[in-house]
C-alpha cells in the first residue's frame, strides 16, 4: 500500500472560488490509503528510519499522536512488518481510537495535559519507547521533531502541488500540527518561486499565529479541532517563513466545513475546515484570480461523534445546520 500514498488529486473548490474571486484548490489527502495527510509523515519517517538502520522488520514503532499519524504508522508499519504502539490523548474522537485499534496497533490512552507536563502524550510516548526492548529495534517516531517529516513533504508533496498547477500557484496555506506539512511544502514552493505567498491558518488556543505575527508564542482561547494547534516551535517549524499568518475561529471553520458538504460535495474534518477557511481569508490579501492551495486533511467520518453530532455542536455553542 505504501506506493499508493501521495499523488492525490488537486480539487478546485468551485463555489468558494466563485465567492472569493480567487481559485481555491484543495489537495485531497483524505484519499490516501489511511485516510489522511498523515500517511505521508508515517511513510517518510519509517522509510528514513529503515534507511538509517534504526529499525528493521520485526521492530517496534512508538508514537504519541492525536490520531491520524497513529493510523498511518499502523498501516505503513504493517506493510513493513513492524509492530506499532500508539499513545493518544483521551480527548480525541472515538472514531480515531477505534480505527487505530482496527489497524492492529496497541493503543494507550492518557489524560490530555499541556506539553510542559511530563505526562503529556508526546513525552509519555518517549518513555514508553524507552521501556521497550526489541532486538530488531525500537523507534520513537517523534513526528514533531523528526525532520524526515518536513523533508518528505519537501521532496514529494510540494512538487506534486507545483506540477499539478504547472507552476501557476500564487499562495499556499494550511494549519500546523507538527509543522511538517506547511514547512516542507512552503520551502519547496519558495525555492521554486520566492513570490509565492505562504499563509498559516491557526486555530484559537494555538500559539504559532502570534509567533509569526508578533514574534511571541502566545495563545488565546481554545478550539474543538483535533490534530492541529501548536504551542512550541518544533524542529519541523524551524526555518519556516510565513507571509500571511491568520487565526481562524471554530465558528468560521465549521461554517466552511458544512458549506463544503452542501455545495462542494466534500465531507471533511475540522482541520480541513480551518484550512479552507484560511484560504478564503487569505484570498482577501491576494489579487483577484490568484491560485491558492490548501490541504483537505481527512474525512468527516472520523468526527461523527463530535463535529457532525448535533448534541455536541449545540452544547458547545457551535454552528449546527438543520441537517446534522
Amino acid at each position: 500500500m505504501i506506493k499508493y500514498i501521495g499523488n492525490t488529486p488537486l480539487i478546485k473548490l468551485e463555489h468558494l472560488s466563485d465567492e472569493t474571486g480567487c481559485n481555491i484548490f484543495g489537495k485531497a489527502e483524505f484519499m490516501n490509503p489511511g485516510g489522511s495527510v498523515k500517511d505521508r509523515a508515517a511513510k517518510y519517517i519509517l522509510e528514513d528510519a529503515i534507511k538509517k538502520g534504526l529499525i528493521r522488520k520485526g521492530g517496534t514503532v512508538v508514537e504519541g499522536t492525536a490520531g491520524n499519524t497513529g493510523i498511518g504508522l499502523a498501516l505503513v508499519g504493517n506493510a513493513l512488518g513492524l509492530k506499532t504502539v500508539i499513545v493518544i490523548p483521551d480527548t480525541q474522537s472515538e472514531e480515531k481510537k477505534a480505527t487505530i485499534r482496527a489497524c492492529g496497533a496497541e493503543l494507550i490512552e492518557v489524560p490530555a495535559v499541556p506539553y510542559k507536563d511530563e505526562n503529556n502524550y508526546v513525552k509519555y510516548s518517549k518513555k514508553v519507547a524507552e521501556s521497550y526492548e526489541n532486538p530488531n529495534g525500537v523507534l520513537w517516531a517523534n513526528q514533531f521533531d523528526n525532520d524526515a517529516n518536513k523533508i518528505g513533504h519537501y521532496n514529494e508533496t510540494g512538487p506534486e502541488i507545483y506540477n499539478q498547477l504547472d507552476g501557476k500557484i500564487n499562495g499556499f496555506i494550511c494549519s500546523i500540527g507538527t509543522g511538517g506539512t506547511l514547512s516542507g511544502i512552503a520551502k519547496y514552493l519558495k525555492d521554486k518561486n520566492k513570490d509565492i505567498k505562504i499563509g498559516l491558518a491557526d486555530p484559537h488556543g494555538a500559539a504559532i499565529y502570534s509567533f509569526f505575527k508578533d514574534g511571541e508564542l502566545r495563545s488565546e482561547g481554545s478550539s474543538v479541532t483535533e490534530g492541529i494547534g501548536q504551542g512550541r516551535i518544533t524542529k519541523n517549524i524551524e526555518g519556516l517563513e510565513v507571509d500571511i499568518p491568520l487565526r481562524i475561529s471554530d465558528t468560521d471553520a465549521l461554517n466552511v466545513m458544512f458549506q463544503m458538504v452542501e455545495t462542494e460535495g466534500l465531507y471533511l474534518g475540522g482541520s480541513a475546515g480551518i484550512n479552507v477557511a484560511g484560504a478564503v481569508e487569505m484570498s482577501k490579501h491576494m489579487e483577484a484570480g490568484s491560485n491558492i492551495v490548501t490541504i483537505l486533511c481527512d474525512s468527516g467520518s472520523r468526527y461523527l461523534s463530535k463535529l457532525y453530532n448535533r448534541n455536541f455542536l449545540i452544547n458547545n455553542d457551535l454552528p449546527c445546520p438543520d441537517w446534522v
